[in-house]
């Protein structure tokens, strides 16, 4: 690729709001084969399942996980069951299926999950109100060693539902 060809796509995929990166003097851009999903049991999740569902490979595989404490039961609260629903369903539109795990210990089963799955890129939702992402920590200290590299989707970047 010359000098030319290079700044040409450098400024049309910035004008595409694609996310790219440098690697050896060649754009790459980020496209990974398999992409995690965290979401909670809210509907405005999709926003993540809809970031990840961008980034992953033409070919590639999107996994969409919830982890739920060991006492939580949607099954029996009406709102947080048709959240998952909703995510279900969204989940099918992007040909990803929802996987739902209990778990005291969230972070570190979304770290063996993804592991497991060989996930290059694992998307999660940004704290409430700013917050430091101290889940974002734990699971990148999880993590310490892979290849998997973790992506925090601001809470602004939502989508109404």
């Amino acid at each position: 690729m010359n000098i030319k060809d290079f700044w040409l796509a450098f400024w049309y995929n910035l004008r595409q709001g694609k996310v790219f990166r440098m690697n050896l003097g060649l754009i790459r851009l980020n496209r990974y084969n398999n992409v995690l999903a965290c979401v909670t049991q809210q509907k405005s999740c999709e926003r993540l399942i809809h970031k990840a569902a961008t980034l992953k490979a033409e070919n590639g595989t999107l996994y969409v996980i919830h982890v739920s404490k060991q006492k939580w039961n949607f099954l029996d609260n009406t709102r947080d069951g048709e959240a998952m629903e909703y995510l279900f369903s969204v989940c099918k539109s992007y040909g990803a299926d929802l996987t739902v795990l209990n778990s005291d210990r969230v972070a570190e089963t979304i770290a063996q999950f993804a592991q497991h799955y060989q996930v290059e890129l694992i998307v999660i939702g940004e704290t409430p109100e700013g917050q430091s992402n101290e889940f974002a920590r734990k699971l990148q200290n999880l993590l310490e060693g892979s290849r998997i590299e973790i992506q925090v989707v601001a809470a602004e970047q939502v989508k109404s539902c």
